[in-house]
């Protein structure tokens, strides 16, 4: 977790009363209904919840990334001073700019049929930090990118398609398309969720890491109140759309206010004891791997053999 930032400079994202109704066949569903918070430069808020309680659809709806036909959003979001709830259009000044996307699943996230090198550069050429036509330019700001994100030999992993590299590479290369626009705020979409658990600690450093050294602002969105614990200043506990509880990480993590966020951290795995007493043999009780006497195995018995 950071260390609490004094803030007094307008922030990088404010949200106050936002709203997303989607458009269905049933009706009109409130997804996202009047949440507000906001996030200051070098600080990390997580909205968290269970699959289906808004949190992605808020990161979307803040991003304009909904269809248009289908979400209204209401309400102010203000990123970096510029309001994209007032003038949809606004999106495209802070878009891949001020602001960038990491997405959930790289497997999904990343083109299979064109190499890592290939999206990098483009997402180089459109942050403007490079031209097209300069490929040596091109080449040094993508191996720049992946040795920031701890890739080992950039050069060679440029070369390859998605699927030579493993599920927390393609994190990384996902996190450093992300940073091609030298961008003060990140959204992270689930980071971590398609990666097994020691993968996760490395992506999470690695965020931490460069939200140090750059002071960028994070928008975490997950489902694990473990990640979040790790990771955040603030908490926002969502459910059906609304915050039903909100407050600096420790406070919700000892002192719950809700029982959803009880059942949230209940929820957190937790190792018990370790336990060192030899494990029984196979088809004997565990009587008989003590020396003490034991009964028949009746799975034994039964087809005639002797115990």
């Amino acid at each position: 977790m950071t260390a609490q930032p004094t803030f007094t400079e307008q922030p990088l994202l404010e949200v106050r009363d936002f709203q997303v109704e989607l458009i269905t066949d049933a009706g009109i569903i409130r997804a996202v209904d009047s949440v507000s918070f906001s996030i200051h430069r070098g600080e990390t808020v997580t909205i968290i919840g269970e699959s289906g309680s808004g949190k992605s659809t808020t990161a979307m709806g803040i991003l304009r990334l909904l269809p248009e036909d289908l979400a209204v959003l209401s309400g102010t979001v203000l990123i970096d001073g510029v309001d994209i709830t007032a003038d949809p259009k606004a999106i495209d000044k802070v878009r891949g700019k001020t602001l960038a996307l990491i997405p959930q699943d790289p497997m999904t996230a990343l083109s299979p049929v064109h190499s890592i090198g290939s999206q990098l550069f483009e997402a180089i050429r459109i942050a403007g930090a490079a031209s097209a036509k300069d490929k040596g330019a091109l080449q040094a700001r993508a191996v720049r990118l992946l040795e920031q994100v701890h890739i080992p030999t950039p050069e060679k992993q440029l070369k390859k398609y998605p699927h030579q590299l493993s599920g927390g590479m393609l994190q990384r290369v996902l996190i450093a398309i992300a940073l091609a626009s030298e961008p003060q705020l990140l959204v992270a979409d689930e980071p971590t969720s398609a990666l097994d658990v020691t993968v996760q600690g490395g992506i999470l450093d690695l965020l931490l890491e460069l939200q140090e050294q750059r002071g960028i602002g994070i928008l975490m969105i997950t489902h694990d109140l473990g990640v979040a614990r790790l990771i955040s200043d603030r908490i926002h506990v969502m459910k059906d759309g609304s915050f039903v509880e909100s407050g600096e990480v420790q406070q919700i993590v000892d002192h719950p206010a809700t029982d959803y966020t009880r059942a949230l951290l209940a929820a957190v795995p937790v190792l018990g004891p370790w336990d060192e007493t030899p494990a029984a043999a196979p088809g004997r009780h565990a009587a008989n791997a003590t020396g003490s006497s034991a009964t028949s195995d009746p799975a034994l018995t039964q087809t005639g053999a002797k115990p």
